[in-house]
Parts: C-alpha cells; structure tokens; sequence
C-alpha cells in the first residue's frame, strides 16, 4: 500500500498539480507588472512541498530493529532578492518571469511524458 503516494503516476500527477499552481502565480505575475508596488511571488519549490509530505507521513516501522531517522533541521525558504524596481515600486522583472514561465512548460511537458509512459505501461499490461 502506497501511503504517502509515491507511485510514479500519483508523484507525476502531484507534479503536474504543483506546476499548474505555479503557472498561475507567474501569470499573476505578469498581469500586474504594471500595478504600482506590486511584488512578484513564487511557489514553493516542489522538492519542499515533497519533503514536508513525507515528513508528516513518517517512516513505517514493521520491526522493534529498525532505526528511526534524525530529524532534520526545518527547511527554511529564503526570499527572493528583487532584483530591479521601477520607480512606482514595482518589482515584476518580465524577463525573470518569462524565464520562469519557461522552466514551468519544460517541466509540465516532462512529467505529462512520464504520466504518458507510465498509464500506456498499464494499459499494455492490461492488453488494450
């Protein structure tokens, strides 16, 4: 039983969820990049997200034997320097954002080949 859901087609489908959600900051992003003290925003990056998941899952122990793992330190997230700012206090850097717009595609149509890969594996176990 996959408790935490780390099948490769449910962690390709999370991906796919973070980076939708991710795709729609940086279009937010973009939408106000004229808006005055207007402050760009990221998500979280998706190997932290996956390690908190797992954190609060834990590890199953089957037997009295089995080490339990340190903890680790708490991730901490560092902001984002800003790197320019128009006089109005807006931040939106449109060459950081496209920059970011296009890690997100590459990445969306990568796990969107594994999430193919993995459900045609299936159906050729299946026989269809």
């Amino acid at each position: 039983m996959d408790v935490i859901g780390n099948s490769p087609v449910s962690l390709a489908e999370r991906r796919l969820a973070w980076l939708d959600a991710r795709q729609k900051l940086l279009a937010r992003n973009v939408a106000n990049a004229d808006t005055p003290g207007f402050r760009p925003s990221d998500a979280v990056p998706f190997q932290a997200v996956l390690a908190r998941r797992q954190a609060a899952a834990g590890l199953l122990t089957t037997d009295a034997r089995h080490l339990t793992p340190a903890r680790q330190a708490s991730l901490a997230l560092e902001a984002r320097r800003v790197s320019e700012r128009t006089p109005n206090g807006n931040a939106v850097s449109l060459d950081e954002q496209a920059v970011r717009i296009a890690e997100t595609d590459q990445a969306h149509a990568l796990a969107m080949g594994l999430h193919r890969k993995y459900i045609g594996l299936f159906r050729m176990t299946l026989g269809r």
